[in-house]
């Protein structure tokens, strides 16, 4: 604790984010990260757009990325707000739109950044407990709220919604702002994007980091009515009118480009997903069903604790999350085939 610190500073749990070790022939599945590489065409934009032009501050406005994805989503560019990945959108959406007198609903287990937020925000939330099987039931989010904020697929669970499900909450809580962090949608889900026309308090934020194998571009949006959006441009504004650089909004637009690739990559990990989910499930393991690029498994006879330990000392590094109710489960990304096969042999030999 320091003399220095604001009180605010004093009082704050801080996330913390996936960890990145430096270890030799490290099989890294703990983090969500894309296993295989950008499109080309992003890695050509960048090195393009990293000229003498890095000189010059980059268009605060990300006009010509708004554009882009505006037509990918067939919506109009006042409909898309841009950030440094969508941790920067969220936090801004906690602050412009989410903190109101009543409180935000989220669920209990969840992405564990929106009570950061609401810390450093002091903004007043409510959890909603999942029920029995680790899903957002739509019923237990029809009560007072100031707004609603739920990933979908959920993480670290990774189940997904429904589509009419994420409406049915929209219908109960039509005065509020709901929103839906799609980071993982495009691995098996159907995004909420044609519900936009219908729900003018509907947000829906996106990543770059995942489907798109951009993590270290950090680059991420929001999709919404242009009320919505207008807000979170104010907040931007009042806090880094340039969030995104040139190569990041180059290798952006080149990525929604390139449409081929992507669907390749997401086909990819998922049919990776299934194999590894009957491997486990052949070893005993539950694995709650998934729509992401990563599975929650737990086993009936294992700590999730002492496995993740286990395969560390193999060079093979799981999330695992100390909390109430999911202590026992590993959250593991889907990576390339070896290395899923690597994941595999390890828990043989564990077990």
């Amino acid at each position: 604790m320091s003399r220095f610190w604001s009180d605010v500073v004093h009082t704050l749990t801080p996330y913390v984010p996936g960890e990145q070790p430096k270890m030799d022939r490290l099989v890294k599945l703990n983090t969500n990260e894309s296993p295989y590489g950008p499109s080309p065409r992003v890695i050509d934009a960048v090195r393009d757009a990293a000229s003498e032009d890095l000189r010059r501050y980059p268009d605060p406005n990300a006009d010509a990325l708004k554009q882009c994805l505006a037509t990918y989503h067939g919506l109009e560019p006042a409909q898309v707000f841009v950030g440094n990945g969508s941790d920067e959108v969220l936090a801004h959406a906690f602050m412009g739109l989410l903190k109101h007198d009543r409180p935000l609903l989220f669920p209990d287990i969840t992405y564990s950044f929106y009570p950061v937020y609401c810390g450093l925000y002091d903004i007043a939330h409510r959890l909603v407990p999942l029920n029995e099987c680790f899903e957002i039931d739509p019923a237990d989010y029809t009560g007072e709220a100031g707004a609603v904020i739920f990933p979908n697929p959920n993480a670290p669970t990774g189940r997904l919604m429904p589509l009419e499900a994420v409406e049915q909450i929209l219908k109960a809580q039509p005065d509020v702002v709901v929103l839906v962090d799609e980071a993982y949608i495009d691995y098996g889900g159907q995004s909420a994007v044609g519900l936009l026309a219908e729900h003018p308090n509907l947000l829906i934020t996106r990543t770059f980091s995942k489907s798109r194998a951009l993590a270290g571009l950090r680059v991420g949006y929001a999709l919404g009515s242009a009320e919505l959006v207008e807000g979170l441009e104010r907040v931007k504004n009042s806090f880094n009118s340039y969030p995104l650089g040139r190569p990041a909004q180059a290798g952006a637009i080149a990525s929604v480009e390139d449409e081929p690739w992507f669907r390749d990559s997401c086909q990819r990990v998922i049919d990776s997903r299934e194999h590894l989910t009957g491997a486990l499930e052949r070893m005993g393991f539950e694995v709650l069903p998934s729509a992401a690029n990563f599975i929650f498994a737990r086993h009936p006879a294992h700590p999730g604790a002492d496995l993740a330990a286990a395969l560390r000392e193999r060079a093979i590094i799981v999330r695992h999350f100390k909390l109430p109710r999911i202590d026992a489960f590993l959250r593991i990304t889907v990576g390339t085939d070896e290395e899923c096969d690597a994941l595999i042999q390890a828990l043989g030999d564990i077990l």
